[in-house]
């Protein structure tokens, strides 16, 4: 899947490039320990540290990067960016912009009288055709102190303007800095063609199959790593 991403000329050298995703894991997985003691089972069991499915969610696509530092004190948000005018109309200089919580109202991402943030794009995204962009928020960082709401963009179409990323602010006493590099949102392209769903009742070589596969994930560590779990490739531009 060829992604393609481009900027203003002027802020090119201002601007950090998206990178793919199993660049940006955060401290905490690589910290936690591989195994943990459980009073049910009484022995180690391994962590979510070693659990394919999680970390491959985690490492898949690219991530968005904040380009610089935001210094948030209780809600108010600030940056000192001094970087050129672009050379391109109607082109963002801040990295954050809001909505205002009208635009919220009667979903689940309302909160009185808060507004949602709004991380502004500076790199227009441009996927293959018949493709789309799935952004979502950063997969398992409930450590950051947003939430971005999912979005689904058309741009093997929409490529000649920026994507900005919603986000509902979690910790409104939060004093500190969002340091420049956050991922703020994680990307990935999917075939827009629609699944066709089909339903079928297990034949007795499916139920072979299905009682042998439990039995040796329950009994050996492994199995899906080493029997099931694909190889993944690395992007061309890492």
């Amino acid at each position: 899947m060829r992604v393609i991403f481009r900027c203003d000329p002027i802020l090119a050298q201002h601007l950090p490039r998206p990178v793919p995703a199993r660049g940006v894991l955060p401290d905490w997985l690589r910290a936690m320990p591989a195994t943990a003691y459980s009073a049910i089972h009484g022995r180690d069991i391994r962590t979510l540290k070693q659990c394919p499915p999680v970390v491959d969610a985690m490492t898949y696509g690219f991530m968005i990067l904040l380009p610089c530092d935001v210094v948030v004190d209780r809600g108010k948000f600030s940056w000192d960016w001094n970087i050129p005018e672009p050379a391109t109309g109607n082109h963002p200089r801040a990295p954050l912009s809001f909505h205002t919580p009208g635009q919220l109202a009667g979903s689940p991402f309302a909160r009185p009288g808060q507004a949602a943030l709004k991380f502004n794009s500076f790199w227009t995204i441009e996927v293959e055709d018949g493709w789309s962009l799935y952004a979502t928020h950063p997969v398992n960082r409930e450590d950051l102190p947003f939430r971005l709401v999912t979005g689904l963009v058309d741009s093997d179409r929409f490529s000649d303007g920026g994507i900005n990323f919603p986000a509902i602010w979690k910790e409104p006493e939060f004093s500190g800095v969002l340091g420049k590099g956050t991922p703020v949102a994680q990307c990935f392209a999917v075939p827009r063609a629609a699944p066709q769903l089909e339903f079928e009742v297990f034949d007795e070589k499916r139920q072979a199959a299905y009682a042998q596969t439990v039995a040796d994930v329950l009994s050996t560590p492994g199995v899906y790593r080493k029997r099931f779990r694909a190889r993944r490739g690395r992007s061309t531009g890492e």
